[in-house]
């Protein structure tokens, strides 16, 4: 069998996209340790667990020291494959409480695996949860430590995982500025999502490995850019019920009440 060298991007952090020099699936984070413990955040889709598989062990980490699998969040590209993938790695399911639920159930809805609008009807297998993370808490990876972000927005079972300077970010922001799916249906809350950007501002990290797209420096005026967007959007009909308010709502009564007629 052919050993791949390992290319890190971080010590004790390898994303399998860049290792394979090709998009395979959403950001797969494989965290180890000295002695390949290891761990992954997020898998994608079914389809791409046999790949994922195979640069892993071609990368001489042993299936037996598989921590546990990590979901950043329920949604169905980032988790589908991992009921496929402990079937072989014989190994547990880590998530946040508000993710545990659509994940156990196969929610097709709240995963984003049914969008009947847009024809899209994909499998989401029903997935027990064996480990429930919450803010603070630590993943422990042999002798890393993941600290534990509840960064909700996206939705609500969002997590992000802090290992010294780095952050491993989820949806919640990515290099161009844009952010993970804003949709009232997937439990996405706007103003939650400025909270969690204001937390990711308001840190000492280095550097974000969002869940997809290429990992990228902090940068505080992106963060202020992308902050101040998502603001706006509380004020916006295009959210629907996840803005807080619509003002033209209150110049149209007022304009009613003055007998204001169209200009």
């Amino acid at each position: 069998m052919a050993i791949l060298k390992r290319q890190p991007l971080f010590p004790h952090v390898i994303e399998l996209n860049h290792q394979a020099r090709r998009r395979i699936s959403c950001g797969v984070y494989l965290i180890y340790d000295d002695d390949n413990n290891w761990a992954l955040i997020d898998i994608g889709y079914e389809d791409a667990v046999d790949e994922c598989l195979e640069i892993i062990r071609q990368l001489d980490f042993p299936f037996s020291k598989c921590v546990t699998l990590i979901a950043s969040h329920a949604d169905v590209d980032h988790v589908q494959g991992f009921s496929k993938a402990r079937q072989i790695l014989k190994t547990t399911i880590t998530a946040h409480p508000l993710a545990a639920k659509p994940l156990e159930t196969g929610d097709k809805l709240v995963t984003y695996a049914e969008v009947k609008a847009q024809n899209i009807h994909l499998d989401m297998p029903a997935l027990k949860v064996d480990t429930l993370v919450e803010d603070g808490m630590r993943i422990r990876i042999g002798n890393l430590n993941l600290e534990v972000w509840h960064t909700p927005g996206h939705t609500d079972g969002q997590l992000s995982f802090r290992l010294g300077k780095l952050l491993f970010s989820g949806d919640n922001l990515f290099r161009d500025g844009c952010v993970g799916a804003i949709d009232a249906h997937h439990g996405s809350s706007i103003q939650d999502f400025i909270k969690s950007l204001q937390r990711i501002r308001a840190s000492d990290i280095e550097w974000l490995l969002p869940s997809h797209g290429p990992v990228f420096r902090k940068d505080d005026r992106l963060i202020d850019r992308t902050i101040a967007r998502l603001e706006t959007y509380l004020h916006m009909a295009d959210f629907g019920t996840c803005a807080i308010d619509w003002p033209l709502m209150d110049q149209w009564e007022r304009e009613l009440v003055d007998g204001k007629t169209p200009e």
